[in-house]
């Protein structure tokens, strides 16, 4: 079973991310769950969100404690929540940022496999407006292998529209290309 956690804040489409996946990954015959973990947080406030999958039935109804990859739409995170807490051994952590990876390394120490992406770049080039979520997954998809690009593409079309889910699939894309990472 692959277990992912999102990090994001209220706005940039944790939720929906891990919504996404589980869409496609069912579209695949596989099994999955998406769902997020949140109160009464306001926009901009820290959330997180959870996505497994799996190629038989899911038991588990509780949150990820455990995660093969975690995933940070806002690398101000980085500074405000521990992203690699509870992170398997061989886990990945995906970083949305503009930063190298030497950079990112100088400030955070993780010991974990860890890629980065600069999504908000991509995501204005490509959508004009810096909402990351669906660019990030790409980045997913690359890291775990858990899906192709194109295995998306439905959910993606039937959430957004044809022009903007387009516009996503795009975005996505360029962060499948672009992910950097280094063990």
């Amino acid at each position: 079973m692959l277990e992912i956690r999102f990090h994001g804040r209220g706005g940039q489409g944790a939720v929906t991310s891990a919504e996404l996946i589980a869409i496609a990954a069912i579209g695949k015959g596989k099994f999955s769950q998406a769902f997020p973990s949140f109160g009464p947080e306001r926009r901009g406030a820290p959330v997180v969100a959870f996505c497994r999958v799996d190629d038989k039935k899911i038991l588990i109804r509780a949150k990820v404690y455990e995660p093969d990859v975690v995933v940070v739409l806002d690398p101000g995170l980085l500074t405000l929540v521990d992203p690699t807490e509870g992170l398997k051994p061989d886990g990945t952590l995906i970083i949305n940022s503009k930063k190298s990876y030497d950079e990112i390394m100088k400030s955070c120490s993780f010991s974990c496999r860890v890629g980065i992406v600069d999504a908000n770049k991509i995501a204005q080039e490509e959508l004009g407006r810096v909402i990351v979520n669906t660019t990030m997954l790409g980045a997913v998809m690359r890291a775990t292998g858990i899906l192709e690009v194109d295995d998306i593409r439905a959910a993606m079309l039937d959430r957004f529209g044809p022009k903007l889910g387009e516009k996503n699939m795009k975005a996505l894309a360029r962060a499948y290309a672009e992910l950097t990472i280094k063990e």
